[in-house]
């Protein structure tokens, strides 16, 4: 390299791991970290101190709950600018090699575009790693504690946390029709006990028997539900004759899913993937196809979401290696297109995937896909 006083041998050039390799991922990591510090904090300055600026002006949130709630969502604002990041040190970095001719002299020692993209692909793929690794086990329970702090002051902030109105229906296919066989209604879930319920059983496609009670509860040891001070009608026909009245306590073989669905339901983005997949099997049944979709959706992104670094760091080597000027203004331009476009056809494809038009992996793959072809062309374009 040109600010290298020492001369690579052919050894240290063409070795699994030389010191041209540490010298380009030292070079990216330097510019990779002064990034993610420099877009994290515009991240939660921009996305989150307006907000929380609203919620204590219009909802008199206290500053200390304000405070607590945006150090929960600086791991949300990291993990969002991991990969733009790794983007823009790629395009900063080979860009300047480019232009200060260092791309050049590796190559007229015989070392290929390819190779000298190779450590960069290597340190993406621990940084996609790492973003796993984070957005799994800190992001989803940090926006969960956020979440619960601002429950406690604004009634909006309970969306997606089932407290009131738990509603549970169960399907079988019978004659390759979905058919309704068990309703569960409760007004109210306490955290531990239902209250004001209401469940309807079906046998045979006929509505078989309606029962209400004050209050119910799930025992793990029984597996059964057991209701209290209630009342059950058998339904004959369409008349409805009383069979118990005013029964003190009731046990029922219940599936557990309206109990599950009460303490496991949250934001899509306060579950890490293991539990939007459990969340997923509770609601299998249930018969709503529009949550069921969503979450289907939402988790192939969680999933694909780490290989952005990934894509990111193929697309600015490719870019940054075929630009004889580029400085680092050129750079950040051309990071918010490439992040602009990417997230646009993103949300594109993730609406259709919401609306059925076509599968939740497709719509959740297909950026990564995209770009990961584009990136390569323009590598071999490159390279040619």
């Amino acid at each position: 390299m040109s600010k290298k006083k020492h001369k690579l041998t052919d050894r240290e050039l063409f070795t699994p791991y030389s010191l041209l390799d540490r010298y380009i991922i030292t070079e990216i990591a330097l510019v990779f970290t002064f990034s993610l510090g420099i877009l994290s904090s515009l991240g939660v300055a921009i996305g989150n101190l307006s907000d929380l600026g609203y919620k204590i002006f219009e909802f008199n949130l206290p500053l200390d709950l304000a405070f607590q709630v945006l150090l929960w969502k600086i791991p949300e604002f990291v993990a969002y600018a991991l990969p733009i990041s790794l983007l823009l040190a790629t395009l900063i970095t080979y860009g300047r090699f480019s232009s200060d001719s260092e791309l050049i002299a590796c190559l007229s020692c015989g070392v290929s575009l390819y190779r000298l993209i190779a450590p960069t692909l290597v340190f993406s793929m621990i940084v996609s790693g790492l973003t796993l690794v984070f957005t799994e086990s800190v992001v989803p329970f940090a926006n969960y504690q956020a979440a619960q702090i601002l429950e406690k002051v604004i009634p909006e902030e309970t969306k997606f946390t089932q407290k009131n109105d738990i509603f549970y229906a169960e399907y079988k296919i019978i004659d390759k029709k979905q058919k309704i066989t068990t309703l569960f209604y409760a007004k109210k879930f306490d955290g531990k006990d239902m209250n004001d319920v209401t469940v309807l059983v079906w046998s045979e496609q006929k509505l078989e028997k309606i029962l209400s009670s004050r209050q119910a509860f799930w025992s793990e040891q029984e597996k059964l539900w057991t209701f209290i001070n209630g009342v059950i009608y058998q339904v004959q026909g369409d008349e409805l004759t009383q069979k118990y009245l005013n029964f003190q306590q009731h046990k029922m073989s219940l599936s557990s899913a309206p109990l599950e669905l009460a303490q496991k339901s949250r934001d899509p983005y306060q579950m890490n993937i293991a539990q939007s997949l459990d969340y997923l099997k509770i609601i299998s049944q249930s018969g709503d196809e529009k949550k069921i979709l969503m979450f289907q959706v939402r988790t192939q992104q969680k999933m694909a979401f780490p290989f952005i670094c990934l894509v990111f760091g193929l697309v600015g080597s490719a870019i940054g290696v075929g630009s004889q000027q580029m400085g680092r203004g050129t750079s950040l331009g051309i990071s918010v297109i490439i992040v602009f476009l990417y997230y646009l056809f993103g949300f594109l494809i993730g609406s259709l995937g919401l609306v059925g038009f076509v599968s939740p992996f497709m719509a959740a793959w297909s950026p990564n896909v995209l770009a990961l072809v584009i990136g390569s062309w323009i590598l071999f374009k490159n390279a040619s």
